[in-house]
């Protein structure tokens, strides 16, 4: 009965041994499979970093210039202002002049008929006053 007992446990070790020996060489090709595909993804992935690489410099030069773009605008925008503010400084000085001319002009006028009118008279009446 030992030598049974013994005969199963040695069937028992060989078949256990022969599953472990085909596990470790599933496993031996299962690491080679990932090896390979680590190999080829790292490949592939390198180019596409690349590209990435510059894609993102690309990027920061395009997010570069509208920084500077959007300065420019400012600086129009707040020159646009100024000549605005200028234009509308011009224009009532403009205004006060022409209004100070109207004014003058009316008043030389004035003056001017006053002071004709005043000789003309005198003029009459010294003529009109010998005869």
């Amino acid at each position: 009965m030992n030598q049974i007992i013994l005969a199963i446990i040695a069937l028992a070790v060989v078949a256990m041994a022969g599953f472990v020996i085909s596990l470790i060489l599933d496993l031996k090709k299962t690491v080679r499979s990932l090896n390979e595909l680590i190999k080829t993804t790292d490949e592939s992935l390198k180019p596409a970093l690349e590209e990435l690489q510059q894609t993102l410099r690309s990027l920061r030069n395009v997010s570069e210039d509208i920084n500077e773009v959007t300065t420019d605008v400012k600086t129009l925008s707040s020159s646009v202002r100024d000549v605005g503010l200028n234009i509308r400084s011009v224009s009532n000085l403009i205004e006060n002049v022409a209004s100070t001319t109207a004014i003058t002009a009316s008043g030389l006028r004035a003056g001017i008929k006053t002071g004709l009118e005043f000789l003309l008279k005198n003029l009459f009446s010294k003529i009109g006053g010998k005869k």
